[in-house]
């Protein structure tokens, strides 16, 4: 059984995800498909998650892959949580999610039927038109009833209608995405208004599709593991494992089993290297699992909340979280204030500075780095 050290497993992961180097050609789909998809819950910041694995790439860029050459769709992902995805995978990806267990208690609000009406609704609805979450309310009740727009969902110190329950669900199985928005109400519209024929997969093949990326990106890595990071029962991602075995090989980090695509079970010869600031909510961080390897010593406390991963920009030293930073905007100017939890040489703090200045260039603002305490708050 092949043996890996936890840098060994650093390396690969951060060569996989081109933080190791930026890659010079890959579009932001190509990068966020790399990632397993980029948590978009904070637009900002999965716009510079983006940036900082292309060399060169921009928000404009990001921002047109989105919203005007459709490569990219911001829809309901990992967790129930608003992410990225590339719109060529947009079918496999609603073919796994709707697979998988509910994470949701879809029961307080809304029956099995009831999801079914209104996420059938909805995929009517956004068939040709963008509509706000209004007049997506107004449509719903004309094509359902009253009682979908029943205030009984806490939300925010006030009650949304009843159907707003079943929105994950409809992201899932491919009625619903995201638009690009209208002043400052929040649009979505139908994926097939972005892609003509578009039709979620089989369940089977896409649920493998998704444990192939997953253990690319992120491998090795246990069904716990990749439980995790979906939010579904450890006994059902374990069950998936064992059903796509022929794909997999089992290897053992730093003594502890794991697995690997078949193909992925050779020498992993590079080193990690390197400083890289990752924004809050990076799928680096939030999907790379074991915590304890990945956030060591005084991270696990400070990088951390309750266990939670991402609610914090970190830095990375060598694969693993070992600082926070912070940016604060003035105009054109960008304060970035970086602390380190460990001392840092000459050429981990030269490689800081021209990761702020990345910064700076992707945010097109003038960047200063400075070095100290970073007392913010985790990120809701």
């Amino acid at each position: 059984m092949r043996e890996y050290s936890w840098a060994q497993v650093c390396a690969r992961r951060l060569e996989r995800q081109w933080l190791a180097a930026p890659s010079p050609d890959a579009s932001p789909a190509d990068i966020v498909r790399a990632m397993c998809g980029a948590h978009a819950q904070v637009m900002p910041a999965a716009e510079l998650s983006v940036g900082m694995r292309g060399d060169g790439i921009s928000r404009i860029d990001v921002r047109k892959a989105l919203w005007e050459d459709a490569t990219l769709v911001r829809t309901f992902g990992p967790r129930g949580t608003v992410h990225l995805l590339p719109a060529a995978d947009l079918s496999l990806w609603t073919g796994a999610l709707a697979a998988i267990p509910s994470h949701t208690s879809l029961g307080q609000f809304l029956t099995p039927g009831q999801t079914d009406q209104i996420v059938d609704a909805i995929a009517d609805a956004l068939r040709q038109d963008e509509l706000t979450v209004d007049e997506l309310n107004d449509a719903i009740v004309a094509r359902t009833g009253a009682w979908a727009a029943v205030p009984v969902m806490p939300a925010f110190q006030t009650m949304w209608p009843r159907w707003r329950a079943a929105m994950g669900t409809a992201g899932f199985r491919g009625a619903l995405c995201f638009g690009a928005g209208r002043g400052r109400a929040a649009t979505y519209r139908g994926p097939r208004q972005l892609l003509p024929g578009f039709r979620p997969a089989e369940a089977a093949p896409a649920l493998g599709w998704l444990v192939r990326t997953y253990l690319r990106a992120y491998g090795p890595a246990t069904p716990a593991h990749f439980a995790r990071w979906l939010a579904v029962p450890n006994v059902w991602a374990a069950r998936l494992f064992d059903h796509h075995r022929g794909d997999l090989a089992e290897v053992t980090v730093a003594g502890v089993p794991a697995w690997v695509l078949r193909h992925d079970a050779g020498d992993i010869s590079a080193e990690p290297a390197g400083v890289r600031l990752l924004p809050y909510f990076d799928s680096y961080v939030v999907a790379g699992q074991p915590r304890e390897h990945l956030f060591p010593g005084v991270a696990s406390t400070r990088a951390l909340s309750r266990g939670q991963a991402g609610n914090y920009p970190v830095i990375l030293v060598d694969g693993v979280v070992r600082g926070l930073w912070h940016h604060r905007r003035a105009g054109k100017k960008l304060e970035i204030t970086a602390e380190l939890f460990q001392p840092a040489g000459t050429t981990q703090l030269e490689q800081l500075a021209r990761q702020a200045e990345r910064i700076g260039q992707f945010l097109q603002a003038e960047a200063r780095l400075v070095l100290g305490e970073v007392g913010i708050g985790g990120h809701a």
